[in-house]
């Protein structure tokens, strides 16, 4: 369903986000975020001079390197496109991640990590949804071979970490009596 009728309007700036997760050959999981930012109109930048329409004013790059309990084994950060000369300096300060788990507490971890003026703001909003990305690329497949490997358990015996993230994970809700009986506390 799309957004209602907006005001009228002019269309002044885009930030694009594109997150990926992949499944290694060596059995780890790489999740990349790419983000660019562009403007509809020409500026002036101190350091890179005039920016043409749709010249990408931010381009960061990541990539984290997990395995399959979450824990990051690897972080590449790139900065492509900036609007300060110093910009891809900052980059390999996301290196202080190796060894973070992304589960409850991610946000807090990254921002002890890399918030503020250890890192750079885009870069560092790019990690918040590779949690997501990570668990949406790795729990199908993980779930599937773990099925293969025991066809007769059905359901997990270990607490989802998914319970209580949002309404349809409520513990009471349908998805999980469906999903996870042992942990549904709503009524029959």
């Amino acid at each position: 369903m799309p957004l209602p009728e907006a005001s009228h309007r002019k269309h002044v700036h885009t930030r694009t986000i594109d997150c990926r997760g992949y499944e290694r050959e060596d059995g780890l999981w790489d999740i990349e975020a790419h983000m660019i930012d562009t403007k509809t109109y020409q500026f002036r930048n101190n350091w890179r001079g005039e920016m043409q329409i749709g010249e990408p004013l931010h381009e960061m790059l990541l990539r984290v390197t997990i395995d399959d309990d979450f824990l990051i084994r690897d972080v590449i950060a790139v900065t492509d496109n900036a609007p300060f000369k110093m910009c891809p300096d900052i980059s390999p300060a996301y290196k202080a991640l190796i060894g973070v788990k992304m589960g409850p507490g991610w946000r807090k971890a990254i921002r002890m990590k890399v918030g503020g003026i250890k890192g750079c703001t885009h870069l560092t909003e790019l990690l918040f949804p590779m949690a997501t990305v990570a668990m949406q690329t790795i729990w199908p497949l993980r779930n599937k071979r773990k099925k293969k490997e025991n066809e007769s358990e059905q359901k997990s015996s270990r607490r989802p970490v998914i319970l209580n993230t949002c309404h349809a994970w409520s513990t009471d809700s349908p998805v999980v009596k469906e999903n996870s009986p042992k942990y549904y506390s709503g009524e029959d």
